[in-house]
């Protein structure tokens, strides 16, 4: 019995240390991340004119209260993440007798041969990983993660 309850708490103990690391760095890393303050976001990236404007009232206070701050991901993870899930987005635009009309409305024109820096691939890939979600949705081979 004396040796469950020491292995028991050696198990807590590691437990507890290994997280309280973990939020401490997540602490130091949310803060560098600005708020989005509007309802409507606006990703762009003027100079090759692309634009994602996501209205969706959810999405505001789920970004700022889960997202990653910038930074944390690199954009060629970014990247092959947003190509896999947008394509599988674009499909299901298309097969709408196979799935919700109302949640993929319009296809998303992303190219894996355009640079659409950072800031524009940050967004699309929280956008992406937010949609999963919150509606039960899973875009397949990466499963999204906050």
């Amino acid at each position: 019995m004396r040796h469950y309850l020491y292995i028991t708490a050696l198990v807590f103990g590691l437990l507890f240390s290994c997280n309280s690391n973990k939020e401490v760095v997540a602490k130091d890393q949310h803060n560098d991340k600005p708020k989005l303050e509007s309802d409507t976001i606006r990703i762009a990236n003027d100079e090759i004119e692309y634009e994602i404007i996501i209205i969706d009232p959810g999405f505001t206070s789920w970004f700022n209260s889960y997202a990653k701050p910038r930074g944390f991901y690199t954009q060629s993870y970014l990247e092959a993440r947003n190509i896999f899930w947008v394509t599988e987005w674009n499909r299901r635009v298309i097969m709408s007798s196979q799935y919700d009309p109302s949640l993929y409305e319009m296809q998303i024109n992303y190219n894996s041969y355009t640079n659409y820096g950072y800031e524009v691939n940050y967004m699309l890939y929280n956008y992406l990983v937010y949609f999963q979600l919150t509606n039960k949705q899973r875009l397949g081979g990466f499963p999204p993660r906050i």
